[in-house]
């Protein structure tokens, strides 16, 4: 099978052949690095690619399952990390020029569970700068393309983990999400994306953009792949204190259980005003929610109001905690700043000093009213967004669908369900209940199997 072939296939396949030493880790890794080199100049997914490192534990992978000490689905597997999680020894510039010359001295969470699952780490994506833009737009490293259409763009801020899937160059990537950033991506990019409940997933050595509604989370391309990467990440961390000591689940094994007797709510409106999506938005929300229903879930239609003030609420909260944490920069190294972040951030001082306390107030009324209103149902369906990936260096307000429920904290999960204008996926998003991750990746399992899309990946792309 030729390399870049290998490197298309499910991380659950390839998981298998490496298993069986039917695939050596060394062979797969150097594909994916060659890959990743011939295709980083058009899509411009990588910061930086770890060539030598990773094939040195591509080296050390292959000896230990060779002496049978294989750890599991994960080993010698190569996945990215976005570019605001530390691995030691490497910069984590967080998409700034500010942070760019600090080197971590340890693991991320995220990378150290993912090392230890024997992950290899090929390299470190791309995102906006300090994962504040709904665009990849980054006046430092540039913008992100789309490898579905390379005039448009992949959204943000997990930008380039979502496009290092698309095109075929990684079987997985670490994200992180404040207000959509796993989630948006994923339904731009056509792949799958989980933000689990908060506290699910340690947040410690990821740059932080608002402390309070932070996720780190899984990519991939199918949604086994992405409980095999939550089985590997989730559980409490006592170095992070918004982590929670809750029982995991066994989600790989829950993938597959379908959706019979789960009761879900479909979205019909927001409280926004407007029509929920493009006509391919809502046409793939019919198809999925079709699916869950053929499967034996029972589907209500809902009105959830709410929804349209918490997204307002979650760019206030997330605009507050940026500029404390980041003040220091603008007070300090202002012109260091790219524009876009430097302006959201001084717009937080046109705040009041009670808008922080009010706006916490009325996120707690509201997810009382979202509790009383989703009271009886397991899950709630609707758009990921509520259009297609917008043209390149776009500003687009993509968290419609996303912010609520980072100010929530419930577990999220976007699974494509077809392809609308200028060819570009678009996403069914299931919001589960806390810590209810199970029922979140049930539910897309079968709207991944029984749906439209096919396991469709991004064409090849061509030499640039």
């Amino acid at each position: 099978m030729p390399d870049d072939t290998l490197l298309r296939l499910p991380l659950h396949e390839v998981a298998a052949r490496i298993a069986r030493r039917d695939v050596s880790p060394v062979e797969l890794t150097g594909a994916a690095v060659a890959a990743i080199e011939r295709a980083n100049p058009s899509i411009n997914a990588f910061r930086i690619v770890l060539a030598e490192s990773a094939m040195a534990a591509a080296r050390a992978a292959e000896a230990e399952i060779v002496a049978g000490n294989y750890r599991g689905p994960l080993h010698g597997v190569p996945l990215a990390i976005k570019d605001l999680m530390d691995v030691a020894g490497e910069t984590t510039p967080a998409g700034s020029r500010v942070l760019a010359g600090n080197v971590a001295t340890l693991d991320s969470e995220a990378a150290r569970r993912l090392r230890a699952a024997g992950a290899i780490f090929v390299g470190k994506t791309h995102l906006s700068e300090f994962a504040f833009n709904p665009s990849s737009i980054n006046p430092h490293y540039g913008p992100v393309r789309n490898p579905w259409n390379l005039e448009f763009d992949t959204t943000g801020s997990s930008s380039g983990s979502g496009a290092a899937l698309a095109a075929g160059l990684v079987f997985g990537a670490t994200g992180s999400d404040t207000g959509g950033s796993i989630r948006m991506p994923g339904a731009a990019c056509g792949v799958v994306g989980l933000k689990a409940t908060f506290g699910r997933v340690s947040a410690r050595g990821a740059v932080t953009l608002s402390w309070s509604l932070d996720h780190v989370g899984p990519m991939a391309r199918t949604v086994r792949d992405t409980a095999l990467l939550l089985d590997a990440l989730a559980g409490y961390d006592p170095g992070d204190g918004r982590t929670a000591a809750v029982p995991v689940d066994d989600y790989t094994q829950a993938v597959e259980t379908g959706v019979a007797g789960l009761r879900i709510a479909r979205l019909t409106a927001d409280g926004a005003g407007v029509t929920l999506g493009t006509p391919a938005v809502l046409r793939g929300l019919d198809d999925g929610v079709n699916a869950l229903m053929a499967a034996g879930a029972q589907v209500e239609e809902l009105e959830q109001p709410e929804l349209a003030d918490l997204a307002a609420l979650n760019g206030v909260l997330i605009t507050c905690e940026a500029a404390a944490y980041y003040e220091r920069f603008l007070r300090e190294r202002p012109d260091e700043l790219g524009a876009p972040v430097r302006e959201r951030l001084l717009f937080a001082y046109a705040y009041s000093p009670t808008t922080f306390v009010a706006a916490q107030q009325a996120r707690a009324q509201l997810r009382r009213r979202v509790e009383e209103r989703l009271r009886g149902f397991d899950l709630l369906a609707l758009p990921g967004m509520p259009h297609e990936a917008p043209p390149l260096a776009t500003v687009r307000q993509n968290t419609r669908f996303t912010g609520p429920f980072n100010m929530l904290g419930w577990p999220a999960i976007v699974v494509p369900v077809g392809l609308g204008d200028n060819g570009l996926p678009v996403a069914l998003q299931l919001v589960g209940k806390p810590w209810r991750e199970v029922d979140t990746l049930r539910a897309a399992r079968v709207v991944e199997r029984d749906g439209p899309w096919g396991g469709r990946m991004a064409p090849a792309l061509a030499e640039p």
